[in-house]
């Protein structure tokens, strides 16, 4: 028996998971200076939100066991051939791509791009996506992704809005049209969007309806949802004869043939890239994109990768317009997105990268010959197809929907079905057989044969201009060979989690084990349409209804909705469902969020986009919230308060010991709290949400449940809820899911990024109601390792009232600005030449750095950051004491690139060595940035955020001759 118990020990996942070996453990806890773990949980926890009942978590499996378990429910999934479309296609994963980027640690458990020179690797690829997207619409600029077709689409929208709210004769226009022939999932989040901002949809046929000055801007689906192609050039000024702005939501294969955006004047279009090499997965993860016009750059959603210069003037990437990010904005943002979806944007550019213009285009004219082929063969039986125009979607009219639907299934194909007609949908996956297949199933006869065409599309919606993809990146790497090495090449440019500990405050950089992310890549996983029949998906269903469970069990809550896809978005929707509960309750008026300063930084943001006006609530010095301005604040509020937001721990590290003090206070008032669950990994086992008094909060599962950051998303953002909220969530208008008198969706699929669920499923099942318990513990315990083991070097800004840290702390460096010039910027790039991603930077306090360990790095990971911070602050000293310059010092000048090093022009008064090696540790794992430190504000004024043009390369030829 005691045989058995240790063998389970030593397979458990928690053994694994969590860094800290049982030998070092007296050491740390005699540094912290408690007796054990216990004891020092005590004194981080406030005793009155201690919560000693066990979580009722099924028994921890071992990684064998899970993986056992995970075919068993995807065996219950039914990979069908699947015509469905609306904006979901079977796709080829080119192996290439699957093997060295999807499956790849080195490429997705990268941070996002925020320190550029140790992420040259993601941003040229995320420059490469940007590239594509610009050259398909031929428009101006194009964001590195955003979160799912639908979100764009809304994202347009309010960008619209907010442009025209600074036009004179536009700013008191709140009608915003949409085509009646967009997607259903598009209109419903529209729906969801435009409530707050009090915009009035107005819904028609695009063709025949004529604008007047009440509109600000319009949305146009092409292909339609009936897959009619369309020629909207006239429609669009027609538009823009009364100022109004157009977005178009278009199909990024269709662009390689039909007329783009850009061609029809639109000022804006979005769409998603997942049939560019990206599975279904049941709804997601996928990139979405958004180009628009150089007149929107400053109102652009999300993030644009930009080039710039680095410090010796050479070529370096970054992310550019940085000021537009929400924890700066805060209020004033015009958007509260934070999460992309970078590594399935990676994914897709690297599909294009692969194929080339060439590829691309023969793929797409397949597609379009398949589907010609097709009308022809259904309008020879018979049939009628009311598509005329059109790419890959037919609409068949027909009276027997229902015989050819039960042909069709026992055939294993999945079809769209209407009352009176039936859509179907080609794609890349589609061979001829397929067609013949296809043919079949309408007529109910078997076909030995048919002519496939070779078609050319009407001139009136054909593309003009085939001049796209120029840049020898997508003309170079067509042999695997060299595919494999333009992507080698460009993650060895990146830091990620197989290099070191990624330190980031409030962004939970932890283990993205291996054996969470194997299920991904099964076809019974990765091959399902999102709206596929719920009995071909009962293996998702049950996992989706699990983990729905487990989570509200975790946050002490009723229920839960796995449909926001980005903490961000949750924010959004657990908001949302606080306006809807008080509207229900003829409370209307209740609009004012009350936000302390302490705060995750795009809950101000998410509050806005919500239709809610922003109270600030101040901190004490300890970093808790100002009990009195609080109550000033709410009484100030009245009857018009909503609630508060707040985050636990909070943003500054610490548990606020008056929180429930801070709960009741809101809802004595008639208010609701939201509580952000960014920093969860410090209750997860020991307090939660609901026990502590909020009535909703959101979950990173890319934080606390380890799905893989992705080099800047994907990230899922689900919402628990109690029963008071519970009716209130997030439905959807093609799968029934959501509370009864549930908002309109956040997102377009019913769960989100439904596939890496998965992730969060694993990490749960295999820890189990101890193992969850022990992550708290060891990512408190690694925290206040840290911070004691440093605390005698720098400041610790913020400790709780027992002297103790959360799961994180903020060093503050801002009396070396003061002093010596040397600021929280030259301290996190330095730690590149250390082999560190440096920690969170100026945020949320400006010339701080704020540290998260995380409970899965070792003891020895934990050391050699606190060498390379000691020798950090020996370096600032030697600045203090004159010793080096303060206008050329190792910091000042960090980081050092290989480049830089072996220059022959070295004239700085600290030697290579120093520069390059600061420690042993350096000289035998030595990670180099690829570039020196770069020029922000250059890229800025120079903003260039696609792959530079041929002739730039020409230009570079010649000048080398």
């Amino acid at each position: 028996m005691k045989l058995m118990q240790l063998f389970m020990n030593y397979n458990s996942f928690a053994k694994r998971h969590i860094g800290i070996r049982e030998n070092d453990l007296n050491e740390m806890l005699e540094t912290v200076g408690v007796s054990s773990i216990q004891e020092l949980i005590e004194q981080t926890i406030p005793t009155q939100i201690l919560n000693n009942k066990q979580l009722n978590i099924s028994k921890a499996k071992t990684e064998a066991e899970v993986i056992a378990h995970l075919q068993a429910i995807g065996s219950k999934n039914k990979v069908y051939k699947t015509y469905i479309g609306l904006g979901y296609h079977p796709t080829l994963v080119p192996a290439v791509i699957q093997r060295n980027v999807f499956e790849n640690p080195g490429w997705y458990t990268q941070y996002t791009p925020y320190q550029a020179e140790i992420s040259q690797g993601r941003l040229e690829a995320l420059l490469n996506f940007q590239t594509v997207i610009a050259d398909l619409t031929e428009l101006e600029i194009a964001n590195s992704s955003l979160l799912d077709e639908a979100t764009a689409a809304a994202e347009a929208m309010s960008m619209f809005y907010s442009f025209a709210s600074k036009n004179k004769v536009k700013k008191e226009s709140h009608l915003f049209f949409v085509d009646e022939n967009t997607f259903a999932t598009t209109k419903d989040v529209l729906e969801t969007r435009s409530k707050p901002f009090g915009i009035e949809l107005v819904y028609g046929d695009a063709r025949s309806f004529e604008p007047t000055n009440d509109y600000f801007g319009a949305y146009l689906q092409n292909p339609d949802v009936n897959g009619e192609v369309t020629d909207f050039t006239s429609v669009i000024e027609k538009f823009h004869s009364v100022e109004a702005k157009v977005c178009m939501g278009v199909d990024i294969m269709s662009l390689l043939l039909v007329k783009s955006p850009g061609e029809m004047n639109a000022d804006c279009a979005v769409g998603s890239t997942q049939r560019f090499g990206v599975p279904m997965g049941f709804g997601g993860p996928h990139a979405a994109f958004f180009a628009c016009k150089e007149e929107f750059l400053r109102y652009t959603p999300g993030r644009i990768i930009g080039a710039s210069v680095d410090s010796q003037e050479e070529y370096a990437l970054r992310m550019a317009l940085q000021t537009r990010e929400q924890h700066i904005k805060r209020q004033r943002a015009t958007s509260n997105i934070c999460t992309a979806q970078a590594l399935l944007a990676i994914m897709a550019g690297f599909y294009a990268v692969w194929h080339g213009p060439k590829g691309l285009k023969a793929i797409a004219q397949t597609i379009y010959n398949q589907t010609a082929s097709l009308k022809q063969a259904l309008e020879q039986n018979g049939f009628t197809v009311s598509t005329n125009q059109f790419f890959d979607t037919l609409r068949v009219e027909t009276t027997e929907v229902e015989k050819i639907k039960d042909w069709a299934e026992q055939r294993k194909v999945n079809l769209r079905y209407e009352k009176d007609a039936i859509i179907v949908s080609l794609n890349e996956t589609t061979s001829a057989c397929d067609v013949i297949e296809l043919l079949e199933v309408f007529t109910r006869k078997e076909i030995h044969e048919m002519e496939l065409l070779d078609s050319t599309m009407n001139d009136e919606i054909a593309r003009s201009n085939n001049d796209y993809l120029s840049h020898p990146t997508f003309n170079s790497y067509h042999s695997e060979t060299e595919m494999m090495r333009y992507i080698k090449s460009l993650e060895n440019k990146d830091l990620s989690l197989v290099h070191a500990m990624i330190p980031l405050g409030s962004c939970t950089m932890k283990l993205n084990a291996a054996v969470q992310l194997m299920p991904l890549s099964w076809p019974e996983f990765s091959s399902i349409h999102p709206f596929v029949p719920s009995e071909q998906a009962q293996g998702y269903l049950q996992l989706i209804k699990e983990l729905e469970n487990d989570l509200a069990e975790i946050t002490g809550f009723a229920a839960t909705s796995l449909q926001p896809n980005s903490g961000a978005q949750g924010e959004y929707a657990g908001l949302m469902t606080i306006r809807a509960c008080h509207e229900a309750n003829n409370q209307e008026n209740r609009t004012k969020m009350v936000i302390p300063e302490s705060a995750h930084g795009t809950n101000p943001a998410s509050a806005v986009m919500a239709g809610m006006d922003v109270v600030v609530v101040k901190v004490n010095e300890d970093g808790s919230i100002n009990l009195e301005d609080l109550k000033v604040k709410v009484e100030k509020a009245g009857d018009d308060l909503a609630g508060i937001m707040i985050t636990y721990p909070s943003t500054n590290g610490i548990f606020d010991e008056d929180v429930k003090v801070v709960c009741d206070l809101i809802h004595e008032a008639g208010g609701l709290v939201y509580m952000d669950g960014a920093n969860m990994n410090a209750q997860v086992g020991y307090t939660s949400p609901g026990y502590i008094g909020a009535d909703v909060c959101h979950l990173n599962l890319h934080k606390t449940f380890a799905i893989p950051h992705g080099g800047g998303g994907p990230g899922m953002g689900p919402i628990c809820v109690n029963e008071k909220l519970a009716p209130y969530l997030p439905k959807h208008v093609e799968v029934s899911t959501g509370g009864e008198k549930g908002i309109h969706a956040v997102s377009q699929a019913p769960f989100g990024s439904a596939s890496i669920l998965l992730i969060s499923y694993s990490y749960i099942k295999m820890l189990g109601a101890a193992g969850l318990k022990n992550a708290s513990e060891y990512a408190i315990l690694n925290a206040n390792y840290l911070a004691d083991s440093l605390k005698d070097d720098f400041e610790i800004l913020y400790r709780g009232h027992k002297g103790r840290v959360a799961h994180e702390f903020i060093i503050d460096l801002r009396p070396f600005k003061k002093d010596i010039g040397i600021d929280a910027e030259d301290v996190a790039k330095r730690l590149m030449d250390y082999g560190f991603h440096a920690p969170t930077m100026s945020w949320p306090v400006p010339g701080t750095i704020m540290v998260e360990p995380t409970e899965s790095e070792s003891k020895a990971e934990l050391d050699r950051f606190i060498e390379a911070m000691k020798s950090i602050r020996n370096e600032i000293a030697e600045i203090e004491n004159g010793s080096y310059a303060i206008e050329d010092n190792v910091l000042s000048n960090s980081p050092h690139s290989l480049t830089m090093i072996v220059n022959d022009n070295w004239n700085h008064n600290y030697s290579r060595e120093k520069a390059a090696f600061p420690n042993e540790g350096a000289k035998t794992n030595k990670f180099w940035p690829s570039v020196g430190r770069v020029n922000n504000s250059y890229g800025d004024r120079n903003l260039v955020c696609t792959c530079p043009p041929i002739e730039d390369y020409m230009e570079e030829e010649v000048a080398s001759i």
